[in-house]
């Protein structure tokens, strides 16, 4: 039943070369993996921070619910007033933090709504922070504090108006002065 095998070639070898070859392919092995599982934890890290910023830079934005202006005796825009909301899906909004660029005819300007003169008023919510999709707040430009040229808004005249807020996500509005304002107007929709 059981042959005695006398040839040496045939003949398992065992002994301590084949023991430390063993033990060192057992090593290798060993930091491979922990390297791998190292740089995975890593890349798993950076796809996780990756994936909050691009969401932030796409929802974390204003949505611009209505714009008005208020009309002087000359028949011309002197004031523009946003009613502003935060975007379906969007965290918190800082106004404070918010950075808005008037561009037109007459010319631009560009400005942070908490460091602007030409912000009269933000009004609605507290600390200038829209917290949830209901909050709405006001905001109203003087036209003649922005460095454009001009007090006013002419009849007909176009200005394109981009909120941009702390994460980067930009909002625009392109604001259309009517082409014929009466005396009765004292207020116009844009």
């Amino acid at each position: 039943m059981f042959e005695a095998i006398t040839d040496e070639e045939q003949r398992g070898q065992v002994g301590i070369g084949t023991l430390i070859v063993f033990i060192a392919m057992v090593l290798v092995a060993a930091i491979a993996a922990g390297v791998l599982i190292n740089t995975a934890g890593f890349l798993q890290t950076q796809a996780e921070a990756t994936g909050e910023e691009s969401t932030s830079q796409v929802s974390d934005r204003l949505q611009i619910v209505s714009t008005s202006g208020d009309v002087d005796s000359n028949q011309e825009i002197e004031n523009v007033t946003f009613i502003v909301a935060t975007s379906p899906g969007s965290g918190a909004v800082d106004l404070n933090q918010t950075t808005v660029e008037f561009v037109g005819e007459g010319g631009q300007d560009r400005f942070e709504i908490n460091q602007a003169e030409n912000v009269t008023s933000i009004i609605g919510v507290e600390n200038g922070v829209l917290t949830d999709s209901s909050d709405r707040a006001e905001i109203k430009f003087g036209i003649g504090d922005l460095d454009y040229n001009g007090n006013t808004l002419s009849e007909d005249e176009r200005v394109t108006v981009t909120f941009t807020t702390a994460s980067g996500a930009s909002t625009v509005k392109e604001i259309r002065v009517p082409t014929t304002i009466t005396s009765d107007d004292s207020s116009v929709r844009l």
